[in-house]
């Protein structure tokens, strides 16, 4: 009895059905189930028989026999059915049924609601269905990476968490490879890569992937933007990889029907309890189940067909795996240093204020220009270290460094003013370093070869301060040195002078009373 309505929502929907109502706008004004409807409207005497092909409401081809209408199956056509030729235009130049309800909206003061379009789109599709091309690889041309949702694992507090597993496929031989990860970072995909590489013992030449965060940083099917990261692990293994167009998983579907066949095949109802235990049974699972399949496509044996044709095909193998590094993007501060991992490294001072591009590994730090160019290759320091900065013993942090380094800067003025740098560093010491800065500074304002004289002149009479350098550059002439002469008419002979002191002992001893005995 429960299926039986009341007379009077009966008699309802005769008359709205007669009225041309659809069958969905009934039950939703009377608040009963759609299929009730239908059910009622069947029992009318005037009802089409079941399986009649209604032509009703189509303008265009009304006398044609198996026209087939829009309009509900028994209610009444579609608001779309005046304007159905249009309709058809825009839908073969692509438009979607947002855009094509715009227009005649605007266009044609179109009154019906988006979702009408929305059913006519969806019945022309049906009528005129895209036809998708098959693609087929060489042996060792292509592989074809997806991401699906692996089987739970439990947790220490008991909760289930779902991995990603990853699903590597060679479009060849359909040979797979998958991986579970916690979650699809850059890192994380790159390394299950490279042990399905390892797996599979070779290199595909391209790998075709959808537009997932972990690889491509900006998705564009004629110029896509992939993380640097990936593209150097591309360059390091000798391979491509191409990015399928937005929404469209046929132009990987060898790798989407493989995702399914793991998850419905290997994964389906089976509880892990860790990452580690749920990959050592899918290694397992490759082995014994994947490869040992006849394929559906194919019809051949899949570990078969990669073993004798494809796998002598794959590129080889590099002798080492790719060289883990991190990296990311730094503005250069205003000192010239950029911070990596909380150490301090210094930039050439055209990038202060600009973006740069870090990456560095347990040994290096590399950093490039937005063009992606090496601008400084530099040695990893401790948290809280600098590369390279000033002290205050001058440029570098080493007060032999900075000698050694404001001496071969003299040196380029010439070899005169290198030997009073030397000087300079022996008699004073480090206080020495802001002279040579000073006759660096020299060289501004005076040409080189002036200053290699004026430091030649003050080697020669052992100056060593910076004042006499600058005094010898503003007067270089030497000074004039005059020969000893041996006689001269000005000049008595010192015999002379001999004769007149013995002469003075003598009167000196007269007048004091005493004999001299004259030699």
């Amino acid at each position: 009895m429960g299926n039986h309505i009341k007379v009077a929502i009966r008699h309802s929907i005769s008359t709205l059905s007669r009225q041309g109502w659809s069958q969905r706008r009934i039950a939703r004004e009377l608040g009963i189930d759609r299929k009730t409807v239908g059910r009622h409207i069947s029992r009318r005497p005037d009802a089409a028989p079941k399986g009649a092909i209604s032509t009703a409401g189509n303008p265009l081809d009304s006398s044609s026999k198996g026209a087939i209408s829009t309009a509900g199956k028994w209610g009444r056509k579609s608001r779309c059915e005046p304007y159905r030729e249009q309709i058809k235009q825009w839908f073969a130049q692509g438009l979607t049924a947002q855009r094509v309800y715009q227009d005649l909206s605007v266009e044609y003061g179109f009154t019906g609601s988006y979702e009408s379009v929305k059913r006519f789109f969806r019945r022309l599709k049906q009528a005129h269905p895209e036809r998708i091309y098959r693609l087929e690889s060489p042996p060792g041309e292509e592989a074809q990476v997806d991401f699906g949702r692996g089987a739970p694992v439990l947790q220490a507090n008991g909760k289930k968490r779902f991995p990603h597993v990853l699903r590597v496929v060679l479009s060849y031989s359909r040979k797979g490879y998958s991986e579970c990860i916690p979650r699809q970072t850059t890192e994380a995909f790159i390394r299950c890569l490279e042990n399905a590489f390892r797996a599979f013992g070779g290199v595909p030449r391209t790998i075709s992937l959808d537009n997932l965060k972990a690889a491509v940083t900006k998705a564009d099917w004629f110029d896509p933007e992939l993380n640097p990261k990936v593209e150097e692990f591309g360059r390091y293994y000798g391979t491509t990889f191409l990015p399928t167009r937005p929404y469209t998983p046929t132009d990987k579907g060898k790798v989407e029907s493989g995702v399914k066949y793991v998850k419905n095949n290997a994964l389906k109802g089976r509880v892990f309890s860790g990452i580690g235990e749920e990959n050592e049974f899918l290694r397992e699972w490759e082995r014994t189940v994947a490869d040992c399949r006849i394929h559906g496509t194919t019809r051949k044996q899949v570990g078969k067909v990669f073993a004798e044709e494809e796998k002598a095909t794959l590129l080889p193998l590099p002798a080492m795996t790719f060289p883990c590094f991190e990296e990311g993007e730094r503005t250069v501060h205003r000192d010239g240093y950029v911070e990596v991992a909380r150490a301090y490294y210094e930039v050439p001072e055209e990038y202060i204020g600009r973006k740069v591009w870090t990456r560095w590994d347990s040994r290096l730090v590399r950093v490039y220009n937005q063009r992606f160019e090496q601008i400084a290759v530099l040695a990893r320091l401790a948290p809280g270290r600098f590369s390279d900065c000033l002290s205050t013993q001058g440029r570098r942090t080493s007060v032999e460094r900075t000698a050694t380094h404001w001496i071969n800067r003299a040196a380029r003025i010439g070899k005169h003013a290198e030997q009073w740098a030397v000087g300079v560093i022996e008699n004073r010491g480090p206080r020495g370093i802001r002279v040579l800065m000073g006759l660096s500074s020299l060289t501004r304002k005076h040409d080189p070869g002036e200053i290699e004289k004026a430091c030649a002149l003050a080697v020669s009479y052992g100056t060593y301060r910076l004042r006499d350098v600058r005094r010898l550059l503003c007067n270089p002439t030497p000074q004039e040195t005059f020969a000893f002469l041996e006689s001269h008419p000005l000049i008595r002979d010192l015999t002379e002078y001999g004769d007149y002191l013995r002469s003075l002992q003598i009167a000196t001893s007269i007048t004091k009373g005493k004999e001299v005995v004259q030699p």
